[in-house]
């Protein structure tokens, strides 16, 4: 009972103010937000439940089970004890030293903070971590006028190249998913549990130089992810999109843009789903020719449509099967103009077959487009890419606008990312919103539970060190800023403020009951706290080393999330320990300038 009674308040205001933390990722929008509510429900309804055990079934259970001390009487448990016996008596050293230098505390505290936000400013960016799912997927492209034989020939070619990688156990391709000169290709990996040491962007890098040697054909690849954002489809993981009324602008800016993309060392695989320079015949009707023999212009559209439309006339039933019939020219003879020399009409007016070239101008070496995108009811072409290795999204996109602005395109030209290159840039300009949402929402909870406007700040004054410690262990093993160690983040600060609620709620305790000063009372404190700020900090530390150690299929998107807590955990524990009652002290003393007042003192007040 003593004992619950002891820490009821602190155990209130950790839970209140981690369900604080939480509260802002609620009300957020996007699929970021669809995330991060989940999130933030889940641990929400976890926190206040906790709250409920730990003030009435956790003292039952302890009154029931737990037994007198006694002394240690294993080896491993008197080096134990010896060894926190120890780690206190060298805490306690520390914090002496430290509180006889309290301005070069204050100053690495300050410098923290400073780094904190310097780091956050500068580290790469991204939306997603890449992840291994065991599947890549691609497209390949051939000329804008090649038949469907031809692209079969292409594919194959390309088939033959991938084959040759050991880490590729299966191949699927769908030809003329989109238009005839392109096919889409299905890549399944060998499990990992085979021994397959590569990941899809390593795999994709090897090919990426074997393919490009295949003259007449080009092929994208990507990793399969397990989260994709946004409807539009592109040959590579990212997309940028042009839009213009004009289509004529359209075509002649798009291949500069893409150009100029294909030049950026930040990007890889960047290619374009205009179509703009297939191969065209333009058939012109002699309107007042036609007429003289009673051919309507739906004659002369039904006659080529016949030859190369592959227009189905009938079906053929037998005992067994099903047939259809298709009336179509010779495939050598659709291949060529000299196709149009071979149509021959029916004359309503004299019964006998005309040729075309009676009423029809044919001029071939025509150029068009083979399809045409839109966006918004415009013309669009999309350019998409993949990232370089070792390169964040967010330092592509500030590439590819870079080079937007360079090439000095006109106003009439609107360009965008779309998908997740998209979703990325909304997200990134919530992400310092969120985080000042979190850090307010906390200031205002702890506020109203200690009464006061100067303890919140002593309590917060730990999570400079949590963001210095997570973002650089991100920056070593390689990983960016994305959406998965922002959430990391706002959990820690959820966990780290715990380690100043501690101190400070003791610290405040002894002052109020036995009258201690400020220095000896957060001495005091940071003594009685340090087993439970250690143990606490430990649970939570070791709890996100799973998901660092984590090798199953897709594990790469839970591994930013542990890196972040045990690098935000371990920095924060060693600063936090030192600066919190250096900062205790210091805002102790403006709060006491603040309350002192003339009046207070019996000095009329304008005396001074």
């Amino acid at each position: 009972m003593a004992g619950s009674r002891e820490i009821a308040f602190t155990i209130i205001s950790i839970s209140i103010s981690l369900i604080a933390v939480f509260t802002p990722l609620m009300f957020m929008g996007g699929v970021v937000g669809r995330l991060m509510n989940e999130f933030a429900v889940t641990l929400s309804a976890a926190v206040a439940i906790s709250i409920l055990l730990s003030l009435s079934l956790t003292p039952m259970l302890s009154a029931k089970f737990l037994k007198k001390p006694k002394p240690p009487s294993t080896w491993f448990m008197r080096s134990l004890e010896q060894g926190f016996a120890r780690l206190e008596r060298a805490y306690a050293r520390g914090l002496d030293t430290v509180l006889r230098h309290m301005r070069v505390t204050l100053a690495v505290f300050i410098l923290t903070a400073v780094a904190a936000v310097v780091l956050y400013a500068t580290v790469p960016t991204g939306f997603f971590p890449q992840q291994d799912t065991g599947f890549i997927q691609g497209v390949m492209i051939t000329s804008q006028d090649a038949s469907f034989s031809k692209t079969a020939e292409k594919v194959q070619q390309v088939a033959d190249v991938l084959r040759q990688d050991p880490a590729i156990a299966g191949i699927a391709v769908n030809i003329g998913q989109t238009s005839v000169n392109q096919a889409s290709v299905q890549l399944s990996l060998e499990p990992k549990a085979q021994g397959r040491k590569s990941n899809p962007d390593q795999i994709i890098a090897r090919l990426r130089p074997k393919l490009a040697q295949l003259v007449g054909v080009q092929t994208f690849l990507q990793s399969r992810q397990d989260i994709n954002v946004g409807g539009r489809t592109g040959q590579a993981q990212y997309q940028y999109t042009l839009a213009d009324a004009d289509l004529d602008e359209l075509n002649t800016w798009a291949p500069k843009l893409l150009s100029a993309l294909q030049a950026l060392p930040q990007l890889k695989d960047v290619s374009s789903d205009q179509q703009s320079q297939a191969g065209a015949v333009m058939l012109t009707i002699d309107r007042d020719a036609a007429a003289r023999f009673g051919v309507l212009p739906s004659d002369i559209d039904t006659a080529v449509y016949n030859l190369i439309g592959q227009h189905q006339v009938t079906q053929y039933f037998t005992q067994l099967n099903s047939y259809h019939v298709i009336i179509e020219a010779p495939p050598g003879m659709q291949a060529t103009p000299d196709l149009f020399n071979s149509v021959y009409l029916l004359s309503p007016l004299t019964g006998k077959d005309v040729p075309l070239s009676f009423f029809v101008k044919v001029s071939p070496n025509q150029t068009s487009s083979l399809t045409i995108s839109h966006q918004g009811q415009f013309p669009a072409a999309t350019l998409s890419f993949n990232l370089a290795p070792g390169v964040a999204l967010g330092q592509a996109t500030a590439a590819v606008e870079t080079a937007r602005e360079k090439l000095g395109s006109p106003a009439t030209l609107t360009a965008s990312f779309q998908g997740t290159a998209q979703a990325f840039q909304q997200s990134l300009s919530s992400e310092p919103i969120l985080i000042a949402a979190a850090l307010l929402a906390v200031y205002i909870i702890l506020g109203v539970l200690y009464e006061s406007y100067i303890h919140p700040l002593t309590i917060l004054s730990t999570l400079p060190s949590a963001g210095v410690g997570a973002l650089l262990a991100l920056l070593a093993v390689g990983q960016d800023l994305n959406v998965i160690g922002i959430i990391a983040i706002i959990l820690l600060i959820g966990i780290v403020k715990k380690n100043g609620i501690m101190i400070v709620d003791v610290a405040l305790k002894l002052e109020r009951e036995q009258g201690l000063g400020p220095q000896e009372a957060v001495t005091q404190a940071s003594h009685q706290r340090l087993r439970p700020i250690l143990m606490t900090t430990a649970c939570a530390l070791l709890g996100g080393v799973p998901m660092i150690l984590g090798t199953g299929t897709g594990s790469e998107f839970r591994q930013p999330l542990g890196w972040a807590i045990v690098g935000g955990l371990t920095v924060s524990q060693i600063l936090t320990l030192f600066t919190t009652p250096v900062i205790y002290i210091y805002l102790d003393r403006l709060r006491r300038r603040e309350d002192y007042t003339p009046a207070a003192e019996g000095i009329p007040e304008g005396a001074i």
